[in-house]
């Protein structure tokens, strides 16, 4: 046991401590204007501590009995998705979210990303390194991935169904895809963007209308924002444009620890989750925003090399899978703060707020050091 709590990652369990750190104050200083949210920085702070139980637990578990039972997770993914569009509470008119004894909220979705990521790991995995076949493999996944992705859309979820597809196509690119695979792919999502595009110009008071409707006006208003900024109400535009002013006035060094709370950032909804990475702009500036990132850079590095030095082909895979669904939620969320990507309600890693998100990235990097410590003695059938 102690041999395998050795084998975890050193430098990946500092830069945890540092997000701990840096969230804990961030979430502190986000709420400190609103008594009624005094009590989330304890709370974050629970929340960590269960998390790094989850990772010394998950790091002595073997990850290749998660991979031989991919099939149960999946079918348990499917059966949490129906059931959460089913039966939960609308939330910001979204069915995302079970609502749990002692004011805790599940987010299905968050789980189903690990879900997929082992799904994927294994039917990848079958080749062994070997180039993927298009109808046995590429096909597959992608069949076996839009499932959940549908059953996210429809709550409506865009940003975790978009994180979906960013961990399938990280997983595939790695996976020894065929170039002219590639090349088809980029067509196609070059001309569905293009198609979107265009039909979104051409009928777009039939699509207001039709979302409207269906209780999914917002959908249109973030859309309509981020294509025709200039044509957006002063309400669609204003939580990207005080944050950028936000962001902005920090400056290079920022304008200090506790010190941002009395300007732009009180019109921008939830600092302490979703839009924290303003706060970090505008108490400690381009400084503080660029340390984060390189710890960031270092955290995702290290999951790299952990994944080279894979024996397990398997193992490599989910590593990418895991590496994959981090980059694009810290580029979604700091992106859709900078006005570079659309606003969707994708939490920053390790940093924003939350209880199942944070958990849910605290036991996949527990995954990430199982399979650092169960890579010894295995066969092709494992």
């Amino acid at each position: 046991m102690l041999n395998r709590l050795k084998k975890m990652d050193l430098i990946m369990l500092l830069c945890l401590f540092g997000f701990m750190a840096i969230s804990v104050l961030l979430v502190r200083s986000a709420t400190s204007i609103d008594a009624g949210y005094s009590g989330k920085p304890m709370q974050q702070l629970v929340f960590y501590a269960i998390g790094f139980v989850l990772i010394l637990l998950t790091t002595l578990f073997n990850y290749r009995l998660l991979l031989k039972t991919w099939f149960v997770w999946y079918g348990l993914g499917l059966v949490l998705l129906v059931a959460v569009y089913l039966f939960a509470t609308p939330v910001n008119g979204a069915k995302s979210w079970f609502e749990l004894p002692g004011n805790i909220q599940f987010q299905p979705a968050e789980v189903v990303k690990i879900f997929l990521i082992l799904t994927v790991a294994w039917l990848m995995g079958r080749r062994q390194g070997d180039p993927l076949s298009m109808r046995k493999d590429v096909l597959l996944i992608a069949a076996v991935s839009f499932v959940p992705f549908l059953l996210v859309m429809i709550q409506p979820d865009l940003g975790n169904a978009t994180i979906y597809i960013f961990i399938v196509l990280g997983m595939l690119w790695i996976g020894n895809v065929r170039y002219s695979y590639v090349l088809i792919g980029l067509a196609a999502v070059v001309g569905g963007v293009l198609l979107f595009y265009t039909l979104f110009n051409s009928y777009n008071q039939e699509i207001k209308t039709y979302l409207e409707g269906h209780d999914k006006g917002h959908w249109y208003q973030r859309i309509n924002t981020y294509i025709h900024p200039e044509e957006a109400s002063a309400d669609a535009r204003r939580q990207t444009e005080y944050a950028k002013i936000a962001i902005g006035s920090g400056g290079l060094a920022g304008d200090g620890y506790m010190q941002g709370e009395s300007k732009n950032r009180k019109f921008i909804p939830y600092t302490y989750s979703d839009s924290i990475f303003v706060v970090v702009g505008e108490e400690f500036g381009f400084q503080g925003a660029a340390v984060l990132l390189l710890l960031y850079f270092v955290f995702i590095y290290r999951m790299i090399i952990i994944a080279y030095q894979c024996i397990d082909i398997k193992g490599s895979f989910v590593i990418i899978g895991i590496a994959s669904m981090l980059v694009f939620q810290i580029f979604q969320n700091v992106g859709m703060m900078i006005g570079l990507m659309p606003l969707t309600g994708i939490t920053l890693p390790f940093v924003s707020y939350g209880g199942t998100s944070l958990l849910l990235n605290m036991l996949s990097i527990g995954l990430v050091f199982s399979i650092r410590a169960h890579q010894e003695k295995y066969t092709l059938e494992d």
